[in-house]
Parts: structure tokens; C-alpha cells; sequence
């Protein structure tokens, strides 16, 4: 009697040892740490120095001159015609009048392409630690709301009579403190970034 053939599979031992664990190339490591310098080396590169950063400085505030001033010189202007007719040494009313109705109306984005410029002004980046988007969003709230409201107040001035005159006198007054108090939070933010830098630049001349 033959005994059959063993169908039952053969003896494997029981692992006793973890199974092995797959290595990083060297090679890979090497790249990643390479990597890893270069973008360090670029960060450090990149890093403007303060002498960049005043020469910088120094075109955003020729930037800001240039796209205020057309705005800003009419206030003067404005102003100026205005404190003529008081002082009696003008008497021309619709001339001074019409100085201030047509400074109001360049005060507004919508009629003047360099403040339409300074609504989407750009900062350099060598400057965002000074935060001077301020500058540029409250230049355009010195232009418009602010210049424009005094403007258009000195035209009511020049026409008013009697206790009219008053009351417009009065607004006037408190308007040109607002746009005194706006000139004053602008020119502290621009001179702290001066100070910093050594920048040559000087805020833009504002009227109040």
C-alpha cells in the first residue's frame, strides 16, 4: 500500500525580524537640502537694503506729489481767492467763484486722470513694512471727500449773504479742520518712513 502524495503547502518558519525598511536615496536628500539653500540665498538677496528702500521712497513721494498736486493747488487756489474778496484787495466774486466751483469738480477721481492714477496705486514692496497703502488710500480721501467738500464750501461762502455768509463761513471752518487733521495722519505716516530710510523726499505740499 503506497501512501499518498502531501498536498498540504510547505512549511514556511515564522519572521521573527521587522521587515526591512525602505531607505532615502542619499542623492535625494542632497537635492532637497540644496533646494532648501538656494531659496535661502534668494531670500537673502532679495532683501532690500535701506539705501534701496530710501531710493524707493524717495520716487513714491515724487509719485504722491505728482498726483495730488493738481487737486491740492486748486484748494489753494480757492483759498486764496477767497481770503482776497475778505480782504477787500479783489472784488471779482464770480472770478473767485468760479476758481473754487471748478477745484471741487478736479477733486474728484472722475475729472482728474492723476488722482484716477492714485486709486490704483501700486507701493513697492521694498516698502510694505511702512504700511504706506495708508498714505495712498488716505491721499484720495484728502482729495475726495475732503478737498472737494472745502471747495465747493468757499463757493457757498463767496455767494452767501448775511446770516447765510455765517453759517457758510462756519462749515467751511470745521471742513478745513478735517482736511488739516487728514494732512497731519498722512505726513506722520510718510515722515516715520523717512526717519527709517534716510530718504530726501518730503511729503507732497498740502493746503489747509
Amino acid at each position: 500500500m503506497q501512501t499518498p502524495p502531501r498536498t498540504d503547502p510547505p512549511y514556511v518558519p515564522i519572521r521573527h525580524t521587522a521587515w526591512p525598511t525602505r531607505k532615502t536615496p542619499r542623492w535625494l536628500l542632497a537635492a532637497g537640502l540644496l533646494v532648501l539653500a538656494a531659496g535661502v540665498l534668494v531670500g537673502i538677496a532679495v532683501h532690500p537694503s535701506r539705501s534701496q528702500r530710501a531710493t524707493d521712497l524717495n520716487g513714491f513721494l515724487a509719485d504722491m506729489k505728482t498726483d495730488i498736486q493738481s487737486c491740492a493747488g486748486g484748494v489753494r487756489d480757492s483759498l486764496t481767492a477767497m481770503r482776497a474778496i475778505e480782504a477787500g484787495t479783489s472784488h471779482d466774486v464770480g472770478t473767485a467763484t468760479g476758481i473754487a466751483t471748478y477745484g471741487s469738480a478736479n477733486c474728484s477721481p472722475a475729472n482728474n486722470v492723476l488722482l484716477d492714477d492714485l486709486v490704483g496705486y501700486q507701493v513697492h514692496e521694498s516698502l510694505s513694512s511702512f504700511r504706506l497703502d495708508r498714505v495712498v488710500y488716505g491721499l484720495v480721501d484728502w482729495a475726495t471727500p475732503d478737498a472737494l467738500r472745502v471747495q465747493a464750501d468757499v463757493a457757498a461762502v463767496l455767494r452767501a449773504q448775511g446770516a447765510a455768509h455765517a453759517t457758510a463761513t462756519t462749515k467751511l471752518q470745521k471742513d478745513l479742520q478735517v482736511l488739516d487733521n487728514q494732512r497731519t495722519y498722512l505726513d506722520r505716516i510718510m515722515m516715520t518712513a523717512i526717519a527709517a530710510t534716510g530718504a530726501t523726499g518730503r511729503p507732497p505740499p498740502l493746503p489747509g
